[in-house]
């Protein structure tokens, strides 16, 4: 919304700057109440950030805002406090200089939570490692714990910070918090023992009442109501409904177990806090001479027992005093009123010095100990300004003198004093120095400041008292011997040796001051000043006359004025050059001469007008954001280039170096190797030289006896003979060429070609089928019949048998009624001779597992039984007759059967196979007899000539001419 420009009616300029009225009060108010009506609770004056407390969640403080804010220009965004956060750690990384963020502002103007938010700030936002998360959570989880026992309500805010606190978060080269140190200034004591109407005390003592566990409070000897002890109800809002103590208690305890406080130092730091409430309610009364006494010792005896004392010795270190002189020590009994301060004054000691011990404690835990430079962000949140009705102490240095002079010191001679010494100054005024009119507002003990926040009255009695704040020796020799683990730390017996007045007040605040102000000197400033637009913390409501009031005071006008009268931007000559001179080549890399004529020598370069700036005597001032702006700009283009040729110069750098490193490795390997491969080299030629004189002797022996010197020259022959036997090892049974071995090898030559050719045999056998055996089998009967015997018999062994020549659907069906349906084992086509006149006929001849038939289509010319049959008989020529014999003797036969078959060999063995009579075949040489008739006999005449005939020679026999190139 309050980026566009037409809504600057109703939100107003987000930067005082742009203001046209800038010298009106009116005008600058005006726009604080447009934006605050917006929820815009942030406005710039230049680089100063002036906040607003909305007392309300208004959803800003997110993580997207957080990535938002993150390293972008300053005025590019909507003023925020995560801009300043970001600026303040980006010129940090970039210029590696220290910086400090100062936030002021009244007591409840929102100071604690605007450190809050810049300290979470930068634990979410900057780079962060594993092994740095404890110290970022320390760092967080330590503002909860410093809250709890430094802050407490007022009537005008619920967590006012009653202690000063600077605190260094500590970067490292990479931008990354890895450490931080807290210091804190002079906790408000007198808070511990006394509080005014609408105050509470420390946050801890309500804590732990209403949050501590059952077993710890009756450890310490405590009940939950606070009202039961005096230090906590005197400002009679003991319970504030606006507070939630149990909570609290839990994030506190929470925090104590991240910061690495040990469960001693718990029982010892809640012993403490416990013994201060108990301290409170100890009780005194005269006694008959006017001296203090405790009427009931039960608080003393808790006391005791917390803080490791014997009572009775406490309780006379709270109603005596010890008096030394010269020589000698005198215990005097205290009055009703000096035992109350007394007690009152032990209380504040040990608070006060175990606040101390708690803030070294939490340093000790964020503490880096990695030694090497860092660069730091401060947080200084100081005390908030209060102005009541009845004002107390206050820092004046007349006070020490007042205190330390010689004779009675009163708070009515300070007073005096006062007077005496500043009575004539304008801003001073008492009772006695004032009008008529104004002597009816100033009490006689009263005196009054007229400074930026405007006027105030304070009330001197018990200044002296205050700025002296001393506890009584005999107390504080007790709080020496205590057993007590802080307290021992905190009280050390060195102190009794000293002699010397304990600094008062004043004095502490002063030095505190002085220190404080040397780290500030150091480091960049960045400001932010804190605004409560009430007093009763209501949302939405803005108060005019206190709004003007806290302008007036913090000094935003005048700043205004000198931001639009000044220059927008300030820088000493030495920083502007050294961020910015790489925009020159005059001035880069390195400037010699005086920083001031180097400044002017870049911003002529860069082109600045006239107008647009001026040269101071250490400082170069810039009118215009837009003129940094563009400077800026041309830096980060500048930079980028910048960066990029030292990344190029580098890693050709680290080529280089990474090249020599590799080439002068690899010429040691390239030696060594060479070494290796030459120490090689010379080993494998011995070692040929002597394998090589082996063999020569082995084979100048080879024929002798086997011994060493052959031995070898026998592996290699073995070795190559084994090698070349694999490309000669036979494919088949039938293959019968083998390698011819040396001499020395033929025994296991025999035994290995054995044992090929049964690997043969076997491989062939697994790979014969059922039907393929058969057959086999079949030509086995044939081979031993035939082979040797009958031409042709070679040829007809690569024609395999068929289980039969003739299928069932060529034989006529009568047939198998007249075989009366006998199985067929084999048919084949023939031709059958005639016995007398051998006419040749076309007939079947069928086996069954009986006997053998000679059909005619669907007639049996001739069943020959197995049992009649005498023979078979073929020639030993290449023919293809055979002559199935039959017994004369048997009536039924007609005679023998002269039959002419292609294929000879398959039909006689399969004929011999069913028959299974031993010596059935007779090959015969030139003729055969065969039976015609009973007592008649024919004969059959086997020759051979150019071309196959068969015919009835002029004899009347049968001749058979075989071819000379006949195959069967």
């Amino acid at each position: 919304m309050e980026g566009a420009l037409t809504a600057r009616d109703k939100v107003g300029v987000q930067d005082f700057v742009l203001l046209d009225a800038y010298t009106s009060e009116s005008a600058f108010v005006d726009n604080l109440r447009k934006r605050f009506s917006e929820n815009l609770i942030y406005t710039y004056i230049g680089t100063l950030l002036v906040s607003m407390n909305p007392y309300q969640e208004l959803g800003i403080y997110t993580m997207s805002q957080m990535e938002l804010y993150q390293g972008v220009n300053f005025f590019e965004l909507p003023p925020h406090v995560y801009a300043i956060a970001d600026n303040a750690y980006r010129m940090m990384c970039s210029e590696l200089n220290n910086h400090f963020i100062l936030i002021s502002g009244e007591s409840g103007a929102g100071k604690t939570e605007a450190s809050k938010k810049i300290l979470q700030y930068f634990a979410v936002t900057c780079p962060m490692t594993e092994s740095l998360q404890i110290a970022r959570d320390r760092l967080l989880l330590s503002n909860p714990v410093l809250e709890a026992f430094g802050n407490a309500k007022t009537p005008r805010n619920d967590n006012s910070s009653r202690f000063g606190k600077y605190m260094d978060i500590q970067f490292d080269f990479q931008g990354i918090p890895v450490g931080g140190h807290i210091i804190g200034y002079l906790i408000e004591k007198s808070r511990v023992v006394y509080q005014n109407q609408g105050e509470r005390n420390f946050h801890i003592f309500y804590q732990l009442l209403a949050g501590g566990e059952a077993e710890r409070l009756a450890y310490l000897g405590l009940e939950r109501d606070p009202q039961l002890y005096k230090y906590l109800s005197q400002g009679h809002c003991a319970k504030e409904s606006s507070l939630n103590d149990k909570n609290d208690w839990k994030t506190v305890s929470n925090a104590f177990s991240v910061i690495d406080f040990t469960e001693a130092d718990l029982e010892n730091l809640f012993g403490i806090i416990a013994s201060v409430l108990h301290l409170g309610n100890v009780c005194f009364q005269e006694d008959d001479q006017g001296c203090a006494a405790v009427p009931d010792t039960h608080e003393i005896k808790w006391i005791a027992k917390l803080l490791g004392i014997y009572p009775s010795v406490l309780l006379e270190a709270l109603t005596h005093r010890k008096i030394e002189a010269k020589t000698e020590e005198v215990i005097c009994p205290l009055t009703l009123e000096l035992s109350v301060y007394a007690r009152d004054a032990m209380a504040k000691a040990i608070y006060g010095r175990t606040f101390t011990w708690l803030v070294n404690k939490i340093n000790s835990s964020l503490v880096n100990k990695d030694f090497t430079k860092k660069t730091v962000i401060g947080l200084l949140d100081i005390y908030g300004f209060e102005v009541f009705d009845k004002n107390g102490y206050l820092f004046v240095l007349l006070k020490d003198e007042e205190c330390i002079r010689p004779g009675p010191a009163t708070d009515l001679s300070f007073l005096e004093k006062l007077e005496e010494k500043v009575g004539k100054h304008a801003h001073f005024q008492t009772r006695k120095l004032a009008g008529p009119k104004g002597r009816k507002r100033i009490g006689w003990m009263e005196f009054r400041l007229f400074h930026y926040a405007g006027e105030v009255t304070y009330c001197t009695k018990g200044f002296l008292e205050k700025n002296n704040d001393l506890l009584y020796r005999h107390l504080k020799e007790v709080l020496c011997c205590c057993k007590n683990g802080i307290l021992r730390e905190c009280f050390l017996v060195a102190e009794l040796e000293s002699r010397k007045r304990p600094p008062t007040v004043g004095t502490q605040f002063k030095n505190s001051l002085s220190s404080l102000l040397e780290i500030l000197i150091s480091k960049e400033p960045s400001y932010i000043r804190c605004i409560k637009p009430n007093e009763r913390k209501e949302p939405s409501k803005f108060d005019d006359f206190l709004v003007r009031h806290q302008i007036k005071y913090l000094g935003l006008m005048e700043h205004l004025r000198v931001r639009r009268a000044g220059f927008a931007y300030r820088r000493k000559y030495e920083h502007f050059l050294q961020r910015y001179k790489s925009l020159c080549p005059d001035t880069w890399p390195h400037w010699h001469g005086p920083p001031g004529e180097g400044v002017e020598r870049l911003i002529k370069y860069i082109g600045y007008k006239p107008e647009e700036y001026k040269l101071g005597k250490t400082k170069i001032f810039i009118r215009f954001p837009r003129t940094l702006f563009a400077t800026e700009d041309a830096f980060e283009f500048s930079k980028h280039q910048l960066v990029a040729r030292i990344q190029a110069t580098y890693k050709g750098c680290l080529g280089r170096r990474e090249y020599v490193k590799r080439k002068e490795a690899a010429t040691k390997l390239e030696a060594h190797w060479r070494g290796v491969l030459a120490r090689k080299e010379v080993k494998r030629r011995k070692w040929a030289i002597q394998i090589i004189r082996r063999f020569v002797n082995g084979f100048i022996n080879r024929n002798k006896p086997l011994s060493p010197d052959d031995e070898e020259f026998l592996v290699l022959v073995r070795k190559n003979y084994i090698l070349n036997l694999r490309y000669h090892v036979p494919k088949n049974v039938l293959d019968k060429s083998w390698l011819r071995p040396p001499s020395i090898l033929e025994t296991a030559s025999d035994l290995l070609r054995k044992m090929c050719t049964r690997n043969l045999v076997r491989k062939y056998c697994h790979g014969v089928s059922a039907e393929w055996k058969a057959m086999m089998q079949q030509k086995a009967i044939t081979s031993e019949i035939f082979r040797g015997k009958k031409e042709g018999y070679a040829e007809s062994l690569n024609q395999p048998f068929v289980n039969t020549r003739i299928d069932e659907g060529d034989i006529n069906p009568k047939v198998f009624q007249l075989m009366s349906n006998e199985k067929i084992q084999y048919g084949v086509p023939v031709i059958k001779y005639d016995r007398k006149g051998f006419k040749a006929r076309q007939r079947q001849l069928i086996l069954t597992q009986k006997a053998a038939y000679v059909v005619e289509l669907a007639k049996i010319k001739q069943k020959i039984e197995y049992s009649a049959l005498k023979g078979v008989s073929t020639s030993s020529l290449n023919d293809g007759i055979l002559v199935i014999h039959v017994s004369p003797e048997n009536n039924k036969q007609k005679g023998d059967a002269i039959l002419l078959c292609e294929h000879v060999f398959e039909v006689v063995t399969k004929l011999a196979m069913l028959v299974k009579k031993e010596n059935l075949v007779n090959v015969v040489q030139g003729s055969l007899q065969f039976y015609i008739s009973p007592g008649k006999e024919g004969t059959i005449v086997f020759d051979t000539g150019p071309e196959e005939q068969i015919y009835r020679d002029k004899n009347g026999q049968l001749t058979v001419v075989s071819g000379w190139l006949g195959d069967r």
